[in-house]
């Protein structure tokens, strides 16, 4: 039987590409290949037990993407929260919402220059894991 293995890409438009490229290199960490996109090989994110990929349907009167306009959120793993978060801030981006710590982890939430937000995960490792 044929299955979804997980997300294979994430793909949107913006309203400057090169702009946005950038942002997302300089504070993120997320550097462009030749072709524009960036590569995630699956070994350091095997490597961060609790980890996984979502795919989560929400109803159209859900608020958690706010106080972005757009309908969805990237949601990124990272392997230390407070490291991104001084890195961003050095790029003078402040998170929007912080989350206490819990069962899946820590989140921290940040908006790119046009507004998408971007939720950063730090998995905590499953029980059993």
């Amino acid at each position: 039987m044929a299955k979804v293995l997980g997300i294979g890409g994430l793909f949107f438009k913006a309203k400057d590409s090169e702009v946005t490229r950038r942002w997302y290199a300089e504070v993120l960490g997320l550097e462009p290949t030749e072709w524009g996109g960036t590569w995630f090989p699956a070994e350091p994110f095997a490597a961060h037990p609790g980890a996984g990929t979502v795919f989560n349907v929400m109803g159209a009167d859900n608020d958690y993407m706010a106080p972005s306009k757009a309908d969805f959120m990237f949601n990124l793993v990272v392997d230390d929260l407070d490291a991104m978060l001084a890195r961003c801030k050095a790029h003078g981006v402040e998170p929007v919402k912080l989350f206490p710590d819990e069962a899946n982890g820590r989140f921290a939430h940040i908006l790119d220059p046009e507004g998408r937000k971007v939720e950063l995960w730090q998995p905590k490792p499953m029980e059993g894991a």
